[in-house]
């Protein structure tokens, strides 16, 4: 087995195990016929506070959960397969700091779902991609982006009326925690691939100031 392929299939591992947790809490909401909204997170009161850590595998229907599985997935999956050495110290701090925001600075209700890590995934990836130069990972999170539709717009309160019941807040704390995250790793993980073209003009620009700065008269 090649490298890539082990490494691919090494970082389908946590994604997988997660989405599982997911799924599970549903299965048991319908199979008991009970709501685990409880479990979620309540801002500013103490009976909200497990939701830091528990809200995202919680979610209000089938549907909510399944509009969840893919991003999450494709986004979670691309996080272990290109920061290996920091991605459990990436995906926990935007668990985290997503969690707190929510609690600190949420509405007064019950807040659930996986909503806010993938918001931190995709501007993880996505800031990341640009601080490192690297187009690949720009580019990934710009077709997630594309393919859960509203995610941009999910940060503005005005874009989702009331009735929905959506958790804004997840969304902009979470694309903070990714921002964030991206920023203090700036220097850590995947290295820019560097093309043979570019090492050409490098050769150029060098040997280009080495007979602007030598002598050549006689």
């Amino acid at each position: 087995m090649s490298n890539d392929k082990k490494r691919f299939i090494l970082s389908l591992i946590v994604p997988t195990i997660l989405l599982f947790v997911m799924y599970a809490a549903k299965i048991v909401e319908v199979g008991f016929n009970i709501s685990l909204t409880h479990l979620g997170n309540y801002p500013m009161s103490l009976k909200g506070l497990q939701g830091i850590l528990l809200m995202p595998f919680i979610h209000g229907s089938w549907d909510h959960l399944l509009a969840n599985t893919v991003p999450f997935f494709i986004l979670c999956t691309a996080l272990f397969y290109f920061y290996q050495k920091i991605s459990f110290r990436v995906l926990i701090g935007i668990w985290i700091l997503s969690g707190i925001w929510v609690w600190f600075g949420g509405r007064p209700s019950w807040h659930i779902g996986a909503s806010g890590i993938i918001y931190g995934l995709s501007s993880f990836i996505f800031v990341s991609g640009l601080v490192r130069r690297d187009n690949r990972l720009a580019a990934l999170a710009l077709i997630v982006t594309f393919l859960y539709g509203s995610l941009v717009w999910g940060v503005f309160p005005d874009f989702y009326p009331r009735e929905k019941n959506v958790s804004w807040e997840g969304h902009l704390g979470g694309a903070v925690a990714g921002i964030i995250m991206a920023i203090y790793y700036r220097k850590s993980g995947p290295k820019r691939k560097i093309y043979s073209w570019e090492l050409e003009d490098d050769d150029a620009i060098l040997e280009e100031e080495y007979w602007n700065t030598t002598d050549t008269s006689n």
